[in-house]
């Protein structure tokens, strides 16, 4: 989390928007999609001299490249794995049918698995997406399916998408005067609706999938990876959504399992899936030691826990429920979605009291009544309760050195359950120890051989502070169901 916003609301939308609205729009920002978007590409050359290739920028695309940094985390600095990229590029670029066009690929500093392209040829992928992939002809077909969306010209429809996107936004306008809150939904949508076409998805596999091969990498490397994919979505898919966006955002992309289908009947066409170059001792070298999941510089989840060493506190949530760090909060959302919960940081004149902040207008339909002034583990603070259609909301704020911190809990009933969730989490709030922060380290990928006597159990058990680490770790590794590791296999852990 680094900043938040403010939000009104009118009646259930729009406190529901107030509240809850990052949780949906979080889930739905995805390119290609997390299953269905992929996107990459820059420069340097393995065998053919470089080429002189400059994307050129325009004033729209270097505006979008800094909304895409700040959506994302900025830029993921990593001299070895950009040379990867790079060489894995010029390889590609050289068997394209446009060989003089130019790329420049930008990885990006977060764990989400995502990629995308600009027109211009600046593509760019997540770390995240990187981690998941096994080897490099699993990369490159990330990096030549993006080409393809260039290539092919696919942007002009985005761009049509765009501005239908900029009347949504006027919509969004009229619903709060929070200039923060409408520059947050134009970015989430413009993102959203940015997303290519079925048709124009399966076009793009078919033409990265020829150029990898041409390439001389091993053309199922598609196919495996949007298998990959699909498991790594499944693990999350028991994180509900609020958002009814983010399902209708899914279901315009083709299913998975088709498209896995028809990347391997293209591939069938080039070579047979025995003796293809993955170059997985290259790759494995290359992700060695990269930053897996969130980066805590800008706080972090471990299961039910949010820490920002940096600011210095930790919070925790109920059990039951699973939490999201994004860029403008975290979010919180209870097995079934009946509950959800948002924690930011928002702007409060000192000279303000939190009771009267609470009361502000920021979100209508408040039982001023119910304003108390509370103490919350030695922090001044405020609660009140605020009313919809079918959501009830309990509000705090809470003042933490000079910012003051805001929990929102949304509930479809009011019930002893969820009053409990809203007072045991918000009381857990506190300030980290020297020692917590000093032992607040990012998860990361640490790359090893299989020892006589490890299982995938054994493997998974030394990973560190992940949900389902089996099956992650078989994901992680591109093992089926059944599948069992062997001495001297080089695998991926995650580790602190």
């Amino acid at each position: 989390m680094v900043d938040s916003t403010g939000r009104r609301g009118d009646g259930m939308s729009r406190q529901i928007w107030a509240a809850l609205i990052v949780i949906g729009a979080t889930l739905s920002l995805a390119a290609c999609g997390d299953i269905s978007r992929f996107q990459t590409a820059t420069p340097s050359a393995p065998n053919p001299p470089k080429p002189s290739r400059v994307v050129v920028q325009n004033p729209a695309s270097e505006k979008e490249h800094e909304r895409i940094l700040t959506s994302y985390g900025g830029v993921y600095d990593d001299p070895k794995l950009e040379a990867l990229i790079g060489k894995t590029v010029d390889r590609l670029v050289a068997a394209s049918d446009r060989p003089d066009q130019a790329y420049k690929v930008t990885i990006l500093n977060s764990g989400a698995v995502n990629a995308f392209a600009l027109p211009t040829g600046q593509l760019y992928v997540t770390r995240g997406l990187v981690a998941l992939a096994c080897d490099t002809s699993e990369l490159s077909s990330v990096l030549s399916h993006e080409m393809a969306h260039v290539l092919a010209k696919h942007a002009a429809i985005r761009e049509d998408q765009a501005r239908q996107a900029a009347v949504v936004t006027r919509v969004v306008t009229e619903m709060g005067t929070d200039p923060d809150l409408t520059a947050l939904a134009l970015a989430k949508t413009k993102l959203t609706m940015a997303s290519f076409s079925r048709s124009q998805e399966f076009e793009a596999d078919g033409i990265g999938v020829g150029i990898s091969a041409r390439a001389h990498f091993d053309p199922y490397g598609a196919a495996r990876f949007l298998a990959a994919m699909e498991r790594n979505a499944e693990l999350k898919a028991a994180k509900p959504s609020v958002d009814p966006r983010a399902q209708d955002f899914l279901s315009s992309h083709p299913a998975t399992p088709e498209r896995v289908s028809n990347a391997q009947s293209t591939a069938r066409q080039y070579t047979s899936p025995e003796s293809n170059e993955r170059d997985r001792d290259t790759y494995l070298a290359a992700i060695d030691n990269i930053v897996y999941g969130e980066d805590p510089s800008e706080g972090f989840v471990r299961g039910h826990r949010f820490l920002h060493p940096k600011l210095g506190f930790t919070f925790t949530a109920p059990e039951n429920f699973t939490l999201d760090n994004t860029a403008q909060a975290v979010i919180g959302v209870r097995e079934g979605g009946t509950q959800a919960m948002r924690f930011d940081v928002v702007r409060v004149p000192s000279e303000q009291s939190l009771g009267d902040y609470l009361n502000s207008g920021w979100m209508e339909n408040v039982d001023k009544s119910s304003t108390e002034d509370i103490t919350i583990n030695g922090f001044p603070a405020a609660s009140a309760v605020a009313h919809g259609d079918q959501w009830q909301f309990k509000v705090y704020a809470l003042r933490f050195g000079s910012d003051v911190y805001r929990f929102i809990f949304a509930a479809k009933q009011k019930t002893t359950e969820s009053e409990r969730n809203a007072r045991e989490t918000v009381n857990s709030f506190r300030r980290l120890t020297l020692d917590e922060i000093q032992a607040a380290r990012p998860l990361r990928i640490k790359v090893i051989n299989v020892q006589p006597g490890d299982t995938v159990e054994s493997l998974a058990h030394r990973m560190a502070g992940l949900d389902h680490a089996a099956e992650r770790f078989r994901i992680l590794n591109g093992l089926e169901a059944h599948a069992q590791v062997k001495a001297r296999d080089r695998v991926k852990i995650v580790v602190d």
